[in-house]
């Protein structure tokens, strides 16, 4: 688990294809390794990977083809810049949310407006996470955890102050850039537990409609 706190930005140094799949090496800038070892965790633009080898100022990984159809890896080349995150601890401060590294799907920066210091960006997300995403509620973007600002159908603004913009891969988005989204795992299970017995049914696991909500009562006044 993570808390969507980017701890750092590194950058993108190897990519070697491994049998249909791919191991890549990361730089891994002001991250400091001294306390991790082989098979722990480490969040990459929110993808969460293994650490495989640790030669000193990064790490490699493997990416599975799993993770790639899931998210937007594909996108990154050598050079690529990309937002860090150790996995928390008993002790690490919960600053963000939960974040479990476990990419929803892919979005797309729509718009970047100046608004004062900060940024004003609004992203496109794939139409099956908008029931998830709701006005200042939480999600997260390229592993960084952020308020929603406002919703409109699969669309959701983000005001991003001058800290995140220069802390985090975030000040490189410009439209068009598909970014990666894992919404409110809350959301997620309480969709499920509304399901009921339902769950246990083929076809389940896509949601729930409005008229299974109406017929257990959940939407009476």
């Amino acid at each position: 688990m993570f808390t969507g706190i980017i701890e750092a930005v590194g950058q993108i140094q190897t990519l070697q294809p491994r049998s249909g799949d791919v191991r890549v090496y990361i730089k891994t800038g002001k991250l400091d390794l001294d306390d991790v070892k082989l098979g722990d965790s480490i969040a990459v633009n929110g993808v969460c990977l293994t650490v495989v080898e640790l030669p000193g100022d990064g790490f490699w990984a493997d990416v599975s083809q799993e993770t790639m159809r899931r998210s937007g890896f594909t996108e990154l080349v050598v050079g690529s810049r990309v937002n860090l995150e150790k996995a928390l601890t008993a002790t690490t401060r919960l600053g963000g949310h939960l974040v479990s590294g476990h990419v929803d799907g892919v979005g797309k920066v729509l718009s970047r407006t100046e608004e004062a210091r900060s940024v004003r960006f609004r992203i496109e997300a794939p139409a099956a996470l908008a029931r998830y995403i709701a006005e200042k509620g939480s999600i997260t973007v390229d592993g960084t955890s952020l308020t929603v600002n406002g919703v409109d159908g699969a669309v959701f603004e983000l005001n991003i102050v001058p800290h995140t913009l220069q802390e985090t891969v975030m000040g490189d988005y410009q439209p068009g850039r598909p970014v990666n989204l894992e919404v409110d795992v809350i959301a997620r299970y309480l969709e499920r537990l509304l399901l009921g017995d339902k769950a246990a049914e083929s076809g389940a696991a896509s949601g729930i409609n409005m008229a299974f909500l109406a017929d257990n009562g959940f939407l009476k006044s």
